[in-house]
């Protein structure tokens, strides 16, 4: 008879309760750590520093997870295609950080193909919202002709960009925001980008699998640096064309 399966609880009314050893995490579901808890910004950020994100449908009560292997990117080793590099040079489109984030978030939590569930809802949404108020989470944005048609947000902890999610209502849109992204990052000296969870299309835009143990490894070295909390804004050359910009 198959033991029943134990899972952490998190008290909602304890922020600052531990999570419990990442070793502890199921391998099936692979990573599934703890449930319950809530979204302040205290437990979000002890999250993050410690590898543990959360993911879940807005029907479900909070679920918190650590895989095994983790999918990062290097800030530079993205993998550029012939076709995107093209779509990059031709530079009909603007770029901008942190100026549209909540358009980001909606636009990430939309319904799409190939998404791993309608798990961005309202209280999620609140949570990072309350991050970049905080100065912790982070948007980039592809504008044309003024309208965002692709984009991308995280959380920032140390040299460590915690890569959520990124949307295209364009050819390309998504891959030119990571693109930029990793441009601006390794300019400001930054690690790595985690992307959680091992996908073959994060596989073919040059992410690859770390074991848990070796990703820890890393995080605890990269979260110890201050990062700098403020608004984010490009200091490399980027396609800039005020026709493309934000209205």
């Amino acid at each position: 008879m198959d033991s029943p399966i134990r899972l952490h609880w998190l008290d909602p009314r304890n922020p600052h309760q531990p999570f419990p050893p990442v070793r502890l995490a199921m391998r099936d579901p692979n990573g599934l750590l703890a449930i319950g808890g809530d979204l302040s910004p205290a437990r979000l950020l002890s999250a993050y520093r410690q590898g543990i994100f959360p993911w879940y449908n807005p029907d479900e009560p909070i679920l918190w997870w650590c895989p095994d292997p983790r999918a990062v990117l290097e800030v530079d080793g993205m993998r550029v295609s012939r076709s995107l590099t093209k779509s990059i040079r031709r530079g009909d489109y603007a770029l901008s950080f942190d100026k549209a984030f909540t358009q980001v978030l909606l636009a990430c939590g939309a319904p799409r193909e190939r998404s791993r569930g309608t798990w961005l809802g309202d209280d999620m949404r609140r949570a990072y919202i309350d991050l970049f108020n905080q100065g912790y989470a982070h948007s980039l944005e592809v504008w044309r002709e003024g309208e965002l048609i692709g984009g991308l947000y995280g959380v920032v902890l140390g040299r460590v960009f915690f890569g959520e999610s990124m949307f295209s209502r364009a050819t390309d849109a998504s891959k030119i925001a990571l693109y930029w992204l990793c441009e601006q990052l390794r300019q400001w000296g930054f690690e790595l980008i985690d992307c959680q969870i091992s996908s073959a299309h994060l596989l073919s835009l040059g992410a690859q699998e770390l074991s848990r143990e070796r990703f820890l490894q890393r995080l605890s070295q990269a979260v110890t640096q201050r990062p700098d909390t403020g608004r984010w804004q490009f200091d490399i050359a980027v396609p800039a064309d005020a026709r493309h910009g934000p209205p």
